[in-house]
């Protein structure tokens, strides 16, 4: 369980849901970890019961400035970072003809400017041979009713996944794309999703697999990306879906 001795990470949205899990999950495989937020008392939580070599830095992703002063935070605390895992994203569900331009900017500023950014400011402070994971969604891959901001928002990150992997490659930084299905986070809540109006069996029917995600196992992956047994894995886009993205067979 040492797979990342030595190694610092830091987690963007690393308060709750697959940020959380992954945090705790790079704490047991021996990194030193970050993790950002943007509500104090929730990143304060996370901290508590994460324990071990763990470190907060209340910040939103939405806002250059924050990321501008996490760089700061973060070369100043410890110089030099090893592994980058832009975690932190919004979700936001409406037809076309109802999206408004604060709606469009509030998911754009948090899902692909603010994670554009948050690499651009850290990379000066990623150590050569460190790796950079973007977590996307299979929406960036589909096309699902309701979701056309959020699904172009993880399609651009997709696409700055790719194109950084080629940019980087010189500095032998990797750049891998995580694209979960349904997972049980706190995310469609977030979104103003009534809890109730959530189920989890419906959701699972979808699935080949028969059931959705849990945080743990996105985790798991995170943790193999950023380790050095993926030392040839660079550019790569993993769906980690049960299933959803592989399309049946017609007629």
């Amino acid at each position: 369980m040492d797979q990342l001795q030595n190694k610092t990470a830091v987690i963007t949205g690393g308060n709750s849901g697959i940020g959380y899990a992954t945090a705790a999950d790079f704490l047991a495989k021996g990194a030193k970890v970050l993790i950002t937020g943007r509500k104090p008392e929730a990143v304060q939580q996370a901290v508590a019961a994460l324990g071990g070599e763990i470190d907060s830095f209340i910040a939103d992703q939405g806002k250059i400035n924050d990321s501008q002063k996490l760089a700061e935070y973060v070369r100043d605390r410890y110089g030099k970072i090893d592994i980058l895992f832009v975690n932190a994203g919004v979700a936001a569900f409406a037809s076309f003809a109802d999206v408004t331009e604060a709606s469009f900017d509030t998911v754009m500023d948090i899902n692909l400017k603010g994670a554009f950014f948050t690499v651009q400011h850290l990379l000066p402070l990623i150590n050569e041979g460190g790796t950079i994971i973007l977590l996307s969604s299979v929406n960036a891959l589909a096309g699902m009713p309701g979701a056309v901001v959020y699904s172009a928002s993880k399609a651009g990150l997709n696409s700055l996944g790719r194109t950084l992997s080629r940019e980087l490659a010189s500095r032998k930084i990797r750049v891998n794309i995580v694209n979960p299905g349904p997972v049980a986070t706190p995310i469609l809540e977030k979104a103003g999703i009534p809890k109730e109006a959530i189920s989890e069996e419906q959701l699972a029917k979808a699935l080949p697999i028969g059931r959705i995600g849990q945080p743990e196992e996105i985790a798991k992956l995170v943790s193999f990306l950023a380790s050095d047994d993926a030392s040839f894995i660079t550019g790569a886009e993993y769906n980690i879906d049960g299933g959803i993205s592989v399309h049946p067979l017609i007629g």
